[in-house]
């Protein structure tokens, strides 16, 4: 019983351990994480996948690269540069014509470079769906639950185990006397 709950224990320790190095971890290496919405990348990107989106300089950005950039309604994209077009008038001024792999037709704005991000440098798939889910309600209720519920089942077991064990030592501590009471026994006889 004891093995089987510490191969359970560890089991969800790690996969939490896991979840947190995919999502804080890549923080510390300067990764930016987001969610796959939609499936205008797929297949590079699939919906539901989380990339890693490291900054890069816009002026080393060509044609073809992906980049993730925000839009003016706070939102993030990924998609791939199509074109790139400097403004006649201040050459400093680059702007970005996307689109997504799956779509048929161009973005309708142009990115701005100011709005680059970054450059996806990988991603995994799936793993989005599970952390968009424990990042709103109810599957931020559930998570914390779960963790809650994962704490007292282990000091739970704990705390149980540390009974038995106590009860395990008082019989054999009794037993012991009982031997020595009997050996005393026989000892008086002789």
């Amino acid at each position: 019983m004891r093995k089987a709950w510490d191969g359970i224990t560890s089991s969800l320790v790690v996969f939490m351990l896991i979840i947190l190095m995919a999502l804080l971890g890549a923080r510390l290496l300067g990764l930016e994480v987001f969610t796959v919405l939609s499936a205008s990348m797929e297949p590079e990107y699939q919906t539901g996948s989380i990339i890693y989106v490291k900054e890069v300089d816009y002026r080393n950005l060509k044609r073809g690269d992906v980049i993730t950039f925000s839009m003016g309604d706070k939102s993030v994209v990924t998609h791939r540069i199509v074109e790139a077009l400097v403004d006649k008038k201040d050459p400093t001024m680059i702007y970005y014509r996307t689109k997504g792999d799956a779509n048929n037709s161009d973005d309708g704005g142009l990115v701005h470079y100011k709005d680059i991000i970054g450059k996806p440098v990988f991603a995994i798939p799936k793993l989005g769906f599970f952390v968009n889910y424990i990042q709103n309600p109810p599957g931020i209720y559930l998570a914390l639950f779960t963790g809650g519920l994962l704490i007292f089942f282990t000091l739970l077991a704990e705390a149980f185990l540390g009974l038995v064990k106590k009860a395990t030592a008082s019989r054999q501590i009794f037993q012991k006397k009982r031997e020595n009471k009997k050996k005393e026994r026989g000892h008086n006889f002789s």
